[in-house]
C-alpha cells in the first residue's frame, strides 16, 4: 500500500459529517445574519484582516467550519487546540510560534481554540498579553455564552459572533447535497433516499447538521439493499437511524428553558408549563429539581390565594422521591396542572419580604413585656406576664399589641381579593379585625 492509498483510506474513514465539512464561504450552510455577502465579517475573512472573535451558538452550527474556513483563506499560520486538554505549556508554545512567525516571516498567526470557555483564569491570562499585543488573532469556538463562561478580559479583547440553529430547509439542502456527492458524500454508492425521510432526520436534529449527517450516514450503513444492490433509504429507516430529537442543551438553554416553566406557571399557563417541565426532563435535568421549582412557585405565585397548591405541590414531591421517574410524573404533571390552574397571589412573597426589611433596618426590638419568656423573670418580669391576653379565653381571637411599639402600626400581609383570599377578608371581618 503507498501513501496515496493510506491517505485515501484515511479520508474514506472520516465520519461523514467531517467529509462534507465546507472548504470556502460560497459551500459554508446557513449563518446569513453574518456571512451574507456584503458583511462584516465576510470582508474581513475576504481581506485576511479578521481579529480576534468569538464565534458563539449550538452544536452543529458551522462554528469550526467558519473557523477552518479562516485558516484556509489567510495566508498566515493556523493553530489549533482544544481547551479540554490544553494546558497553559501548549497556549505558551503557540504564543511563542506566532512571535517567530510576526518577527521572521511577517506572518500573522492565528490560534483557533474549540470550546474556548473551558480555559480557566490561568490559561486565559497566559493567552491575553499575545491577544492584546496582536501577535496571535484569537478564534475562539463554544457553544456557552462568553459574557457568562469566559474570562471577561479576552472577551472584551474579541467581537462576539452568535451563531444561531440552522433552518430546517438548509439542513435538508445539506442533505441532499450529501446523497448526490461523488467526491465527499454517498454519490458512489447505490443509494435512494426518499424526501419524507430527508424531511424527517432534518426537522428532528433540531438544527444541528452534524446530528443530521450522522443519522444520514446511519441509516445508509445499515439499511440493507434490495435485489438489485440498491439502498433505500424511507422515513421508516430515517426514523430508526435519528429516533428523535437531541434534548440536551447547554448551560443558557438550560436556564433559559428553566425561566421558561416558571414564568409559565405564574402565567397560568399549564400547556406551557408541562412542555417546558418535559423538555427539561428529557434534556437530562432531574425531575427533582422540577418538583422542587414547583413547591416554590405554589407559594410564591399561588399563595394565599389556594393554599392547596402547596399541599399538592408537596404531595407530587414526596411522590416523586417515594415512587421514582417516570411513573411519579403523573402526580407531578397533576401538580403542574393545578398549580397553573389555581388562583394566583403574590401577597405572602410581599408581606415576606416587607418583614425582613424592617427586621434588617428597625433594631428597636421593644417587644411588649407581656409577650416576652417570663418563666424564670423578676417579680415585675411576672407581673407583665399577666396582662398577656389569651385569644382563647376571648373566643379565638381578641385585640392586642404584638409587633414592638417602633412597628406597632406596620402591615406587611394584605390579602388580596382572589380565590381563598377573599374568606380571609370575611374571616377578619368575623374577627372584628381592624386591618
Amino acid at each position: 500500500m503507498d501513501l496515496f492509498d493510506f491517505n485515501k483510506n484515511e479520508e474514506t474513514a472520516k465520519p461523514l459529517a467531517e467529509r462534507m465539512r465546507a472548504n470556502s464561504l460560497d459551500e459554508f450552510i446557513g449563518q446569513k445574519h453574518i456571512v451574507a455577502q456584503g458583511s462584516l465579517l465576510r470582508r474581513a475573512i475576504a481581506a485576511d484582516c479578521l481579529g480576534s472573535c468569538i464565534f458563539w451558538g449550538p452544536p452543529g452550527c458551522g462554528k469550526t467550519t467558519l473557523a477552518n474556513i479562516v485558516a484556509l483563506r489567510t495566508n498566515g499560520e493556523f493553530i489549533k487546540l482544544n481547551a479540554v486538554n490544553a494546558g497553559v505549556a501548549d497556549v505558551k508554545k503557540a504564543v511563542e510560534t506566532a512571535r517567530d512567525n510576526l518577527k521572521l516571516f511577517n506572518k500573522r498567526t492565528y490560534l483557533l481554540l474549540d470550546e474556548c470557555h473551558r480555559f480557566n483564569k490561568t490559561q486565559s491570562d497566559s493567552l491575553l498579553p499575545a491577544i492584546e499585543q496582536g501577535t496571535i488573532i484569537f478564534i475562539g469556538s463554544t457553544t456557552e455564552n462568553p459574557y457568562a463562561a469566559m474570562t471577561p478580559a479576552i472577551v472584551s479583547r474579541c467581537r462576539v459572533f452568535e451563531f444561531k440553529h440552522l433552518t430546517d430547509e438548509d439542513i435538508v439542502g445539506a442533505l441532499n447535497a450529501a446523497v448526490k456527492s461523488r467526491h465527499k458524500g454517498l454519490g458512489k454508492q447505490n443509494i435512494q433516499v426518499d424526501g419524507e425521510a430527508i424531511a424527517h432526520i432534518a426537522r428532528m436534529a433540531g438544527g444541528d447538521l452534524r446530528s443530521a449527517y450522522n443519522a444520514l450516514e446511519l441509516a445508509a450503513l445499515t439499511t440493507p439493499p434490495d435485489s438489485e444492490g440498491k439502498v433505500h433509504i424511507t422515513l421508516a429507516d430515517a426514523e430508526q437511524s435519528i429516533q428523535r430529537k437531541a434534548l440536551s442543551y447547554n448551560e443558557d438553554a438550560y436556564y433559559d428553558f428553566l425561566s421558561a416553566f416558571c414564568k409559565s406557571l405564574r402565567g397560568s399557563d399549564a400547556n406551557a408549563a408541562l412542555y417546558y417541565a418535559q423538555r427539561l426532563i428529557e434534556g437530562g435535568c432531574d425531575p427533582m429539581l422540577i418538583a422542587r421549582r414547583l413547591v416554590v412557585h405554589s407559594a410564591e405565585d399561588v399563595g394565599m390565594a389556594d393554599p392547596r397548591a402547596l399541599q399538592i405541590a408537596t404531595s407530587a414531591m414526596y411522590a416523586l422521591e417515594k415512587i421514582g421517574y417516570p411513573e411519579a410524573m403523573i402526580p407531578l404533571s397533576e401538580a403542574i396542572v393545578y398549580v397553573c390552574e389555581a388562583e394566583k397571589s403574590n401577597s405572602v412573597v410581599n408581606a415576606m419580604y416587607a418583614a425582613k426589611a424592617d427586621a434588617i433596618k428597625v433594631r428597636d426590638d421593644g417587644i411588649p413585656p407581656y409577650l416576652k419568656d417570663n418563666s424564670f423573670g423578676s417579680k415585675e418580669d411576672k407581673a407583665n406576664s399577666g396582662l398577656y391576653k389569651y385569644p382563647h379565653n376571648y373566643g379565638g381571637y381578641v385585640e392586642q399589641q404584638y409587633l414592638p411599639d417602633s412597628l406597632k402600626d406596620q402591615v406587611y400581609y394584605t390579602p388580596s381579593d382572589r380565590g381563598y383570599e377573599k374568606e380571609v377578608w370575611e374571616i377578619r371581618k368575623r374577627k372584628g379585625k381592624k386591618r
